[in-house]
């Protein structure tokens, strides 16, 4: 009785969209059923799903109409829009990235991973000598 402990809330997807407005972002609705989350160039698209919350797509810039996502080239970051068209990644826009995905976690209650909290994590990484790594099994050096 005296030492009660109290429930945790689980917010509805609302409260947590209007939480995200609270603090600062511009939240639109998406056609797809996603919600798009923005401030400033950075944006991420999130969903619901289950009563879980989950970003649809990985955090990067509106270039275009588009969200750039961050590919680590092995010499240099870019980001990259799903139509193909690239530009180098410059330190500012890296850093603001990093601030704006630990603002929306926070604004949402979701966890922060350690490793996520280091610096940017980068959607894909194509390094030079990896040729072909992510597009299934490599071809064999011995192969023709």
């Amino acid at each position: 009785m005296f030492f009660r402990r109290q429930r945790p809330k689980n917010p509805t997807f609302a409260e947590r969209l209007d939480a995200l407005q609270q603090a600062g972002f511009a939240v639109t609705p998406q056609s797809a059923g996603g919600v798009l989350v923005s401030r400033g160039n950075c944006a991420t698209v999130i969903a619901e799903n289950g009563g879980r919350i989950h970003q649809t797509t990985r955090t990067g810039i509106l270039w275009q109409d588009e969200i750039a996502a961050l590919v680590d080239g092995g010499f240099q970051k870019f980001f990259q829009t799903p139509s193909g068209k690239r530009k180098p990644a410059l330190a500012d826009e890296l850093k603001a990235i990093h601030e704006f995905e630990e603002d929306v976690k926070e604004a949402l209650g979701l966890e922060s991973f350690y490793n996520e909290s280091l610096g940017t994590v980068s959607t894909l990484y194509l390094y030079d000598r990896l040729t072909d790594r992510d597009t299934g099994v490599p071809k064999r050096v011995w192969e023709s």
